[in-house]
């Protein structure tokens, strides 16, 4: 047979084979939150193809009005006495461990694959909590990755990740290793550690090496670093313009941990993409942030969870930690009035690993105490919190062409936004995780 003939006997058996059959889900939403800040509809079929919203129509549809075929599987969900809208984002977590009196000893002895196994059960605990995406801001690059692609292989139960891998810190910063013996301490070889502008670039660099989508850095002293150092700067200026420009080169967005003024209007004025706690943030902050189009993500529970740890006299926090916690926890919540109060744009995020994985909603009540509306705590943890991402084209909303993210509750969070946290109803691309 000739090569015409051949290629022509090939085309005929693939215009002649059946087209792939189709996994289609049906949602009746007796009410509907498509996209948070829109009114709310009631009534609505939302149709996911193969993991995509395909519509969203009014009324209560069947197979037929999903253009099914023979060989199309089609399941109904029937939500009608539930309130529907789009699947959570946690902007900020550690999804690799959780803070207890023996996290620092954990640090060295846990091996890898223990780590990455309970780091397995967090991940089950916050999809079913409702968060079907996070941005985990700092782990293991030998264990966040092989996690995220456990997932989006479905191999193991979780969010859709979106990862930070080593943090980007000075030498003696907030990322660096604090609190053990120096031999102990000199067996630690972490890429992101760096000093001087040329060094900070090959930090960025080695950490997108490594898998990163995100690149996260630590403008200021934090909380739980064991040194006295204070939350204040710790990256000079040209530090910090070599770090956002080298990761926004190589594609990454930015997130800085920020307490202190002076670190957060650094970071903001070298281009940062987001800052994380801006627990002292200033009038002059604020106009940073709406100068620049930045985020806040505040992660007031995580100041409400150090502080009420470092309350007790016997609190396992060693003495810099604890007046670190003491001193920033209750900034937080005034600082968020004042940054919503002045239009700077917010973005959700927990923290959690300082807060239990799968309380992470207790954000939104957080929020709302600090003067949002409920519907401005949903759009922070949907619509901004895609944008704080870069994937407005498929998360944050139910609109076709994005992700099928969905939760459900039976309440009106709208009314009560401590209905989220119970949610009732899961799904992850079509594909249920909670009912």
């Amino acid at each position: 047979m000739n090569i015409h003939k051949y290629l022509v006997c090939c085309l005929a058996v693939f215009t002649a084979a059946p087209a792939f059959a189709a996994d289609i889900a049906i949602i009746h939403a007796g009410r509907l939150l498509a996209v948070p800040g829109a009114p709310v509809a009631t009534e609505q079929s939302v149709i996911i193809r193969d993991g995509r919203v395909a519509a969203v129509v009014s009324g209560y549809v069947g197979a037929s009005a999903a253009d099914a075929g023979a060989d199309d599987t089609v399941t109904v969900h029937n939500l009608k006495n539930m309130f529907v809208m789009p699947g959570l984002i946690d902007g900020h977590t550690h999804i690799t461990g959780e803070l207890s009196p023996r996290s620092k000893l954990e640090r060295v002895e846990m091996p890898d694959a223990e780590v990455a196994l309970r780091a397995a059960l967090y991940a089950q605990r916050t999809l079913r909590a409702g968060f079907t995406t996070i941005r985990n801001l700092g782990a293991n690059p030998e264990v966040i990755i092989p996690l995220k692609k456990s997932i989006n292989a479905g191999y193991v139960e979780g969010p859709r990740i979106f990862a930070a891998t080593n943090g980007i810190s000075a030498t003696g910063g907030h990322g660096d290793s604090h609190g053990l013996r120096q031999e102990i301490l000199d067996l630690y070889s972490d890429p992101g550690i760096c000093d001087g502008a040329d060094d900070c670039r090959r930090a960025v660099r080695a950490v997108v090496k490594s898998g990163a989508d995100q690149v996260k850095l630590t403008a200021t002293g934090g909380v739980l670093s064991e040194t006295d150092a204070g939350t204040g700067q710790q990256f000079y200026d040209d530090e910090l313009k070599a770090i956002m420009d080298t990761a926004h080169s190589l594609g990454r967005r930015t997130a800085a941990h920020a307490h202190g003024a002076d670190g957060i209007n650094s970071a903001l004025r070298a281009g940062v993409d987001s800052i994380e706690h801006g627990s002292y943030s200033t009038d002059e902050s604020f106009r940073l942030f709406k100068r620049n189009g930045a985020f806040l993500v505040p992660t007031i529970l995580a100041g409400v969870t150090v502080m009420k740890m470092a309350e007790p006299d016997d609190t396992f926090m060693p003495p810099p930690i604890r007046a670190k916690a003491l001193a920033v926890g209750p900034q937080m919540m005034d600082m968020v009035r004042r940054a919503h109060k002045a239009g700077v744009k917010i973005a959700f995020g927990t923290d959690s690993g300082v807060s239990r994985h799968g309380d992470n909603a207790r954000e939104f009540r957080l929020l709302v105490e600090a003067g949002m509306t409920p519907m401005e705590a949903i759009h922070a943890a949907t619509v901004n919190g895609a944008a704080n991402l870069g994937k407005t084209d498929v998360l944050g909303t139910i609109e076709p062409g994005k992700y099928g993210d969905l939760v459900a509750v039976e309440g009106d969070p709208l009314s009560d936004i401590t209905e989220l946290e119970d949610i009732d109803f899961v799904m992850k691309e079509g594909v249920v995780y909670k009912m």
